[in-house]
């Protein structure tokens, strides 16, 4: 683990015209790694979903009233309750995206942080 001398930023190993550098995704300070790739380790896995584990569906209504209920104004019909639930649809060092579905109307629709 080295940290950007630049920034602070936690560095990366990267592989820079055929040589493992570390480069730091903020600024993008490089220094080429010293001794080559000895030492290193880089683990990489990327995982896969199917379809139907990215998709959420919430249409049967003994699962929709089992969601938690809260103050929202829905922008299709202007209802002030709404059903939510929360999911990382992005990446773990970000905030999470908040759903929400309309009480009276059903019309789904999301919140950033």
């Amino acid at each position: 683990m080295k940290f950007c001398p630049s920034c602070g930023s936690l560095m990366m190993m990267r592989n820079v015209d055929g040589k493992m550098s570390w480069v730091c995704p903020s600024c993008g300070y490089r220094e080429v790694a010293e001794g080559g790739t000895q030492g290193f380790t880089i683990l990489k896995q990327q995982i896969r979903h199917s379809e139907k584990e990215r998709i959420i569906v919430v249409n049967d209504q003994k699962k929709l009233e089992a969601l938690p209920k809260t103050r929202a104004i829905c922008p299709k019909c202007g209802y002030h309750e709404a059903y939510y639930w929360v999911v990382q649809t992005r990446r773990a060092d970000e905030p999470p995206t908040r759903f929400f579905k309309c009480a009276q109307c059903g019309h789904v629709w999301r919140e950033y942080d």
